[in-house]
């Protein structure tokens, strides 16, 4: 099948399966007039790749589990520790997420929102904006 069918198949774009071969994601076959040929089982990898990047994993992350995946001799265990330092970056990033929410929340609620011209969040804003004064000695 060519690029627009497998993008079809697969539901990912035509760029970034062309992305995907440059960077060796996939190696589809070609035809004699040099247009890239996929099979099924190629539409079944950028499938697999689709599923692992929407969960967020990077591309070399991406590489490692397709690797595995192809690895009938690979143990689980080394899928699952790949697993885990993922969701723990996630978790970390959640985290992270949530204390800028708490503080945003907290910098709206202290705000009026009314026809006066005083805000804590530009307050806020302009108080982290400003450099640090050097302590004179």
């Amino acid at each position: 099948m060519n690029i627009g069918d497998a993008a079809t198949a697969s539901g990912l774009p035509a760029k970034t399966i062309r992305y995907y071969e440059e960077i060796g994601l996939i190696l589809p076959s070609r035809d004699g007039n040099g247009y890239r040929a996929f099979a099924t089982r190629d539409v079944h990898r950028l499938a697999f790749l689709a599923r692992a990047r929407a969960l967020g994993f990077s591309i070399e992350e991406c590489r490692a589990l397709m690797a595995l995946y192809e690895d009938e001799d690979r143990a689980s265990e080394d899928v699952k520790h790949l697993a885990e330092q993922h969701l723990q970056r996630i978790d970390r990033r959640i985290a992270e997420l949530q204390a800028l929410r708490d503080t945003l929340a907290g910098l709206v609620q202290s705000c009026a929102g009314d026809n006066r011209p005083d805000c804590p969040i530009l307050d806020d804003l302009a108080s982290a904006a400003r450099p640090a004064q050097a302590e004179s000695g």
